[in-house]
């Protein structure tokens, strides 16, 4: 159906990016998508936590009259 690129072609594709864009440049913009990917994992696996932690906190803080 789709006819995708293999082998030689993706190793051509992959030069002219890092010609264009540099090996530091991409290492950072990896670098950069990995701890996106992680923070989101980290969200997924506690995102209750947070929220639970938030309304300890309001709830204790004593509220102030204006008598």
């Amino acid at each position: 159906m789709f006819n995708l690129p293999q082998g030689a072609e993706l190793l051509i594709i992959l030069f002219i990016v890092i010609l264009l864009f540099g090996v530091g440049r991409i290492s950072k913009v990896a670098g950069e998508f990995g701890k996106g990917i992680r923070a989101f994992k980290e969200g997924l696996q506690s995102p209750t936590d947070e929220t639970d932690e938030k309304k300890t906190e309001t709830a204790s803080k004593p509220t102030e009259s204006k008598e």
